[in-house]
């Protein structure tokens, strides 16, 4: 490799206290791999591993920007000291595409340390390592003999004459070492111009764990030991630092170290803090509470609390089992001096890098849609920088950015006070992938289903989530119809907009379909914008409110109902009166209405009329009409199956006056006057029947039911027949399927009920005759009170 000139912006470096600290910029080494060598004017380049890093205080991570960093103890190996007060690094910096290393670009980087003010004892606490340091004038034993350095004053008789020894005390015992055995155990120890230091790894065989104010603390005690002919030095170069402390909720973490360590005071009776200060990174932090920190201690804690997010770390996003999250770093560092009467002063410095766990951040989806716009609005966030929005799926279609955007769809980003984002999308209600729902009466609800596909993190992991936004607007008018007659039909005028998507048209409980129009005799006409309907005088599905042989006033009622639900919004009634001279009018409960005109020559009384039973006379008639009004039970009437129809026949006649002789043949002047009356029903057909209640005191609990049918009565054996009656409840007006006998039914109050009695009986002498129907409370034919359906048929 050769050596090259630093790029400008690349190295950053400074001397925070007694620590070398440097970072490099990660923008000049994005796809490239790199390496760090200490270099030895004695020896040459040494490289950087992790053995060496904790064995010589090296550290080499990366800060929370990703940035790499390398510390290193002004007392580290391969540095340069002067009278223990100027240091000297200097490190070179490999670069290389490759990461086997070949061709690599070497930059040299050396750093400089001023650092002169040394306590008589200084701890410091690294991410991997331990490091003491004493002041070898610092007088050998103090007044206050601990049960550890008394015990080792008599292993000090075996060490050899000019040579330093270490003496670790741990529970498991005592164990003496020289300062060569105590390297390969990854120990470091050397003596200055005036001070003498060790520098342990954490969690080593000679180290304890023992908790001091609720935090872990990894200790090693040692006595650092030297004999000359004239001169018997011990040192105490024991060492903790706390390995936890660290602790969070939702919205801080705190770190907490012992303010008193037990095993670094002597007296503690004699303790006092003189300073305590915190930093971020290599920079003490002056005023913490200018950051939202929070640096409190009493007589046993030193506590640091820092909100999640503070200026100073950094959070990031994070996916965790398909959940977006965030996490939260941060490097901090605390100093803590104090005095005691057997050490004058420590320094105690804690370099810690703190990370959250992962925490779950739900996004939440906001409808900022305003209805009157006609576009829905729709804020999905918050989330960190490091999250980007790459596709979106609307209606199971799926959408790039950029077609999202030329397809009309827009979308954008804002920015929030606390530096997070969200991602707007706004759609047309009228777009054709946002769904349309009718609801209630003139309401439609837009649903706009949205699948976000974002990329999180520096890894760019895919996360998805999917919303539900819906808006319901008052955008539906509903129709108005206009009616009208003419002499001969009634008319119905409806706008069309709607029609079939919204609502449909019912005649009784019958679909207004092309074929119930042919069927029935209707007229169905449309034009660009409106539904004309012609009903004749005389078509099926007319109710006839008044009929006399002077006039007859006839209505239809159209219901216009919802698609989905069937719910009836508005009843359209038709009501006129028309004048006609000769009809015949069959009802659906069995009533025939006759208006018979006289066409005879001579003239005929038409009060003398009759139908087959002769007792049924006309119920109005003037000189030139006779109007009648019987049931097809009643006034001699027959019937007969024609196919899938039933056909009930009468005659209008006329009762002839003869003049009295003494002989046939009979003498009359009446003309002969007959008049064939036909009735046809279909075999099966759907009646539209309803029971009421004026009293609401006493109205039956609408809601459930159950069908009975009361057949073999005393009306039946005195015929000594039992008929086969069969009635059962259809689940819909197709007559397809029927609910189980004896099978609680609930309907809502306006619900139809479907009901079907059938004569299972083939002979041709036996008829099906539904004389009563009617509602109870209870399957108690007796039961009062009852609401009919039909009376005496």
């Amino acid at each position: 490799s050769a050596l090259y000139v630093l790029p400008l912006g690349f190295v950053e470096s400074s001397c925070r206290s007694r620590i070398f600290w440097m970072k490099l910029n990660k923008l000049l080494l994005q796809g490239k791999f790199f390496q760090l060598e200490i270099y030895d004017p004695y020896s040459g380049p040494v490289l950087l591993d992790e053995k060496l890093a904790s064995r010589c205080g090296y550290v080499l991570s990366e800060d929370v920007w990703g940035n790499p960093v390398f510390r290193a103890s002004v007392l580290g190996c391969h540095v340069a000291n002067e009278a223990d007060e100027l240091f000297s690094l200097t490190v070179n910096i490999k670069v290389s595409s490759f990461s086997s290393m070949r061709a690599a670009v070497t930059y040299t980087y050396p750093m400089y340390c001023s650092y002169s003010s040394w306590a008589s004892r200084e701890i410091v606490c690294e991410e991997n390592y331990m490091e003491v340091s004493v002041k070898t004038d610092v007088p050998a034993v103090s007044n206050d003999y601990t049960v550890a350095w008394m015990s080792a004053l008599p292993e000090t008789q075996n060490v050899a004459y000019q040579q330093w020894q270490l003496m670790f005390v741990s529970p498991s015992g005592r164990k003496r070492i020289t300062v060569s055995d105590a390297v390969k155990l990854g120990y470091s120890f050397n003596n200055t111009l005036s001070r003498v230091y060790l520098r342990a790894p954490y969690h080593s065989n000679e180290s304890d764990v023992s908790v001091i104010s609720g935090v872990n603390m990894n200790m090693v005690t040692s006595t650092s030991m030297y004999r000359q002919r004239w001169l018997l030095l011990l040192i105490d170069t024991t060492v903790s630092c706390p390995v936890d402390g660290i602790s969070f909720t939702d919205t801080t973490l705190t770190w907490t170290v012992p303010r008193v360590i037990p095993t670094l005071v002597v007296q503690e009776s004699t303790f006092l803090s003189k300073s305590i200060v915190m930093g971020v990174d290599d920079q003490v932090i002056v005023n913490p509470e200018e950051m939202n920190y929070l640096l409190e201690y009493n007589e046993t804690h030193i506590r640091i609390t820092i909100p999640i997010g503070a200026e100073g770390g950094k959070l990031e996003s994070s996916i965790s089992g398909g959940v977006y999250g965030v996490i939260y770093y941060i490097d901090l560092f605390l100093e803590h001096t104090w005095m005691d009467a057997g050490w004058q002063t420590t320094k105690y410095t804690v370099i810690k890098s703190i990370t959250t766990p992962f925490m779950p951040q739900i996004p939440t989806v906001i409808n900022n849609t305003v209805p009157e716009e006609r576009l829905f609005n729709v804020a999905f966030g918050h989330f960190l920088p490091d999250v980007s929005l790459v596709a979106i799926t609307v209606g199971n279609v799926p959408f790039s950015l950029r077609e999202a955007q030329h397809h009309g769809f827009k979308i954008y980003e804002t920015p929030f006070s606390n530096g997070t984002k969200a991602f707007i999308l706004e759609v047309s209600f009228d777009d054709p992938y946002v769904l349309k729902e009718y609801v209630n009466r003139n309401e439609t609800k837009y649903t706009l289903l949205v699948n976000y596909t974002l990329s999180v993190g520096l890894e760019m992991t895919l996360y998805y989530h999917s919303a539900e936004v819906e808006c319901v607007i008052a955008d539906i008018e509903v129709p108005e119809a206009v009616g009208s007659c003419d002499e001969e039909n009634l008319y119905l005028t409806l706008p069309t907009f709607g029609l079939h998507q919204y609502w449909v048209l019912y005649l009784g409980n019958k679909l207004l379909t092309r074929h119930l129009a042919l069927t029935n005799g209707y007229l169905v006409a449309n034009n660009a914008t409106h539904l004309i309907l012609q009903i004749p005088l005389f078509a099926g599905g007319l109710i006839y409110e008044e009929v006399s042989f002077q006039k007859i006033k006839a209505r239809f009622d159209v219901a216009l109902r919802k698609v989905r639900t069937m719910e009836t919004l508005k009843m359209f009634s038709i009501s006129c009166s028309f004048n006609s001279s000769a009809f015949i009018i069959c009802h659906p409960d069995g009533t025939i209405m006759v208006s018979a005109q006289m066409k005879t020559v001579p003239a005929i009384d038409m009060s003398k009329t009759k139908l087959r039973d002769s007792s049924c006379k006309p119920k109005e008639y003037n000189e030139a009409h006779a109007f009648f009004k019987f049931h097809v039970s009643t006034c001699g009437t027959s019937v007969r199956f024609e196919g899938d129809h039933i056909i009930y026949e009468n005659e209008i006649s006329y009762e002839k006056e003869t003049l009295p002789t003494q002989s046939i043949p009979t003498i009359t002047r009446d003309p002969d006057y007959r008049l064939t009356v036909l009735c046809y029903y279909q075999a099966k057909e759907t009646l539209v029947l309803g029971a009421f209640s004026s009293d609401q005191a006493t109205s039956p609990p609408f809601g459930s039911g159950t069908m009975f049918p009361r057949s073999n009565t005393a009306a039946y054996r005195r015929v000594r027949q039992a008929l086969n009656v069969v009635s059962r409840v259809s689940k819909d007006e197709s007559f397809m399927e029927f609910y189980w006998p004896s099978m609680t039914i609930f309907k809502q109050p306006t619900e139809p009920v479907f009901l079907e009695v059938e004569l299972k009986d083939e002979s041709p002498n036996v008829e099906l005759y539904l004389e009563n129907c009617w509602v109870a409370g209870s399957p108690d034919f007796n039961n009062t009170p009852r609401w009919n359906i039909t009376v005496d048929g």
